[in-house]
């Protein structure tokens, strides 16, 4: 994420278009600054066992792009992951479906990672039942 300096100086509508952005253009945080939101919003809002699952989902993410160079696939990880500090902050995050374009878009590998986080949701779940 080495050229997200540059892109944090230009506005999200003129590096991608409007439609891919969502309705309301809005200024990407950094990276580490968005990272560390994150963690806090998981601390203050999350049960313990769903903010273990979901640091540890984070830090892999982060750690996983950070070497991507294309600015176009920065400023959409950068987006969806301040979209959802933004839902956690405010609480309306829980039931909310999975969008059907978002899910479209997705390669056969993220849909596979999707699968493995609700089989690992569910069987915590299960656990708990017990």
């Amino acid at each position: 994420m080495r050229v997200y300096q540059r892109l944090l100086m230009a506005s999200p509508s003129s590096i991608a278009s409007k439609a891919t952005l969502g309705p309301a253009p809005m200024a990407l945080l950094p990276p580490i600054p968005l990272y560390r939101r994150i963690l806090r919003v998981h601390r203050k809002k999350l049960p313990p066992e769903m903010r273990l699952l979901g640091d540890e989902y984070v830090k892999s993410e982060f750690r996983a792009h950070r070497n991507v160079e294309n600015p176009i696939h920065i400023v959409g990880f950068l987006t969806e992951w301040q979209l959802y500090a933004q839902k956690l902050e405010g609480d309306s995050w829980r039931g909310e479906k999975l969008d059907k374009a978002k899910l479209d878009k997705m390669s056969d590998q993220q849909i596979g990672q999707l699968y493995e986080l609700m089989r690992t949701i569910q069987n915590k779940g299960e656990e708990e039942n017990e």
